[in-house]
């Protein structure tokens, strides 16, 4: 069973774009040790040629994983299995603390849930767009199953489009709500994507948090206008995924294990000498993109406002 593909439309065509870590202008890093039979290490960038050497099923969401690998990985990262109803419940309580009311997307019934049927109703006229607009971040976010929920995350099954529960699914049916046509729902739906952002530490995790982004795109397209993207709107959604969700070590806002060695300048001699002793890698705080003021901020300098 296989839930992304990366050697088939969409994720191929802009895979080389996934791949990319804004911050140091190079590739994002494996940062786990999960590949170390394929001499691959923690620190190794994940490359096209890397994931095309690969058995088909390495690259998958945790819950294809075998058993043994999800128990290592939550042991050694912390790695946490959070159940699609979970993500719910959590996304439903920050929606109610927007709108004020409960039960706006969604009915919780135990560890389901049955989604409303009539249009989401906005106090103001034009709240619609505040709603698209508002920020959210998803913190150490895995494979972002708060952020898009295209399979259930214990049962690996596809869920319909009118019964997703991430924080994008959301907006995307408040944009299907409210736009009458396909350029105004592009428009919006590109301001959905840049508006929703989450960080992960270890890249292959990255790697499918993108890829789901990218294919809820595809999802959302074919579902309101029956055609799939063409390349050059799978380059631009995957530059804002890309941005977006980005590969960092949460508790410093740096890049994991510090800046690239091939990043560092040249070192005169008496530089060289001053820090022979000094062992640590040289920290590189994360860049985001900040797409309503058009630019970029470090991840650091917004935590403290």
């Amino acid at each position: 069973m296989e839930l992304i593909n990366i050697r088939e439309y969409p994720v191929k065509n802009v895979l080389s774009v996934l791949l990319k870590d804004k911050t140091t202008d190079k590739n994002i890093i494996f940062a786990t040790e999960a590949y170390t039979e394929s001499d691959i290490g923690a620190k190794t960038q994940i490359t096209e040629d890397i994931l095309l050497g690969f058995r088909a099923l390495a690259i998958q969401p945790r819950v294809l994983k075998s058993m043994d690998e999800q128990s290592e990985r939550t042991r050694k990262k912390a790695e946490v299995f959070t159940p699609s109803w979970i993500c719910n419940k959590m996304n439903n309580h920050c929606d109610a603390e927007w709108f004020g009311r409960d039960g706006v997307f969604n009915i919780e019934n135990g560890q389901s849930w049955e989604p409303t049927t009539e249009p989401i109703e906005f106090s103001k006229k034009n709240e619609w767009q505040a709603y698209v607009d508002s920020t959210r971040l998803e913190i150490t976010c895995g494979e972002a199953p708060y952020i898009v929920s295209r399979y259930d995350t214990t049962t690996a099954e596809i869920i319909p489009i009118k019964r997703r529960i991430g924080i994008l699914d959301r907006k995307m049916r408040v944009v299907n709500e409210n736009t009458e046509n396909e350029k105004e729902w592009i428009k919006w739906t590109y301001r959905a994507f840049q508006s929703v952002y989450g960080y992960e530490f270890q890249g292959d995790n990255l790697l499918i948090a993108r890829i789901n982004l990218l294919i809820t795109f595809v999802d959302y397209m074919q579902d309101r206008w029956q055609r799939k993207p063409t390349v050059a709107e799978l380059k631009k959604i995957a530059n804002i995924i890309v941005w977006n969700l980005w590969q960092m070590d949460g508790i410093t806002g740096t890049v994991p294990f510090g800046k690239p060695k091939e990043c560092y300048e040249q070192l005169s001699f008496f530089d060289y000498m001053q820090g022979i002793n000094d062992t640590e890698e040289e920290t590189m705080d994360c860049q985001i993109y900040d797409w309503r003021n058009n630019c970029t901020i470090s991840y650091n300098s917004m935590k403290r406002g």
